[in-house]
């Protein structure tokens, strides 16, 4: 995936920004669409409910 056709989600902003923008360690991505970088945070939310159930079994 090409970085300056990437989504991302700016943790520092709370934003979602398109190609560069704030350095990669303060935002989440890349993602593909808007929307997916939109909802950056619930997807890290899912992944690690996931990953907690996992190491509970």
């Amino acid at each position: 995936m090409n970085e300056d056709q990437s989504w991302w989600y700016c943790l520092t902003h709370r934003t979602v920004e398109h190609g560069p923008g704030c350095p990669n360690k303060e935002r989440l991505g890349p993602y593909a669409t808007q929307d997916e970088a939109a909802h950056a945070l619930d997807t890290v939310r899912r992944r690690n409910e996931d990953w907690d159930k996992a190491d509970e079994d």
